[in-house]
Parts: structure tokens; C-alpha cells; sequence
């Protein structure tokens, strides 16, 4: 189920806080409407200087010219992706939660490249304008995660380990 939220963040919530909340709220939207079932939300927040004294949170960009934009402020540069998770049974409240840190290294871009990809790609709804599993590789120097399947959005390593320690049969 998709959740109605507003991901704004509020006045000086660092990013980390900005994923976990989100997470949170969407997993608490739906487990109050299944109250039984174990419920998983997730977000994701890019941000851009972090390490570096500044941190800059690049929402989803909604249109091609604010997507060329967060591109254009990318290149090369590395841009942290948090993605926020929580596994949730209101019924019992049961609750894990974390978030997973994958680094983007992105490669120098030029401008006609910006252009191609996003025209390609139409990543407009997308954290940082950016899609690791189709042509947003190859705008990528380096990437450094623990988990691979982290920055499509659900880092399932993870998501596994504690749906086995919830009670599930994973192979």
C-alpha cells in the first residue's frame, strides 16, 4: 500500500531524522489499517556535502529542469543515500528500524549528458534524481554499500535478517 505523507522536512531536521520519520510514518499509516500484519516502510533521502560541513537534501526533482539542476550540483561529487526502514505489527508493538548509508560517487558530467540520461530515464520521482538500476549507472564513478539492493530503495539483506527474527522462513 502506498501511504499518503508529506515528505517535507521540517525546519532543521538533519536527513537521517528526515528518512527515519517518513519511514516511520508510512509504516505507522498502514499497520493502523492491519493491525496484525507486519508492515514495512522505508524512504530515502539523498544529501549532497555531507562530510563536508554542509548537508543538502535533494528531493525527488518533479520536473526535468530541477532534475538537470540536482545533476549538474552531483557531478563529481559523492552523495550520500540514507535509506530509512521500519518493520512494524502494531497489534503487538513490535518494532525494528535502522538505516542503511550507500555512498554515490558521481563521475564528471557535462551538460548533454545530464540531458540524455534525464530525457531517457524520467527519474523526475526519484531521491536526487537518480536511478542506480537502469541508465543512472553510468553517470556513477563509484558506489560503496554493504548492501547492493539498498539504493533502489530497500536494503534487503537486512530487511531479511529481521523478518527472520520476526518469525519468518526466509531460504
Amino acid at each position: 500500500m502506498a501511504p499518503a505523507a508529506d515528505e517535507t522536512a521540517t525546519p532543521g531536521e538533519r536527513p537521517a531524522a528526515l528518512a527515519a520519520r517518513l519511514a516511520k510514518l508510512k509504516a505507522a499509516a498502514v499497520a493502523s489499517k492491519h493491525p496484525r500484519a507486519w508492515v514495512i516502510g522505508s524512504d530515502q533521502v539523498a544529501v549532497l556535502g555531507a562530510g563536508e560541513g554542509e548537508e543538502i537534501i535533494l528531493g525527488k526533482p518533479g520536473t526535468e529542469a530541477r532534475c538537470v539542476q540536482q545533476l549538474q550540483r552531483c557531478s563529481g561529487r559523492e552523495v550520500a543515500f540514507l535509506t530509512a526502514v521500519v518493520v512494524m505489527r502494531q497489534d503487538d508493538n513490535a518494532l525494528f528500524e535502522f538505516i542503511d548509508t550507500t555512498r554515490v560517487m558521481f563521475r564528471d558530467l557535462d551538460q548533454a549528458a545530464i540531458e540524455r540520461y534525464v530525457k531517457r530515464e524520467r527519474p523526475l520521482d526519484c531521491a536526487g534524481g537518480f536511478k542506480s538500476e537502469g541508465l543512472g549507472i553510468s553517470l556513477c564513478e563509484s558506489i560503496d554499500s554493504a548492501d547492493p539492493t539498498a539504493l533502489i530503495g530497500l536494503p534487503l539483506i537486512r530487511v531479511s535478517a529481521i523478518l527472520r527474527r520476526a518469525g519468518f522462513q526466509l531460504p
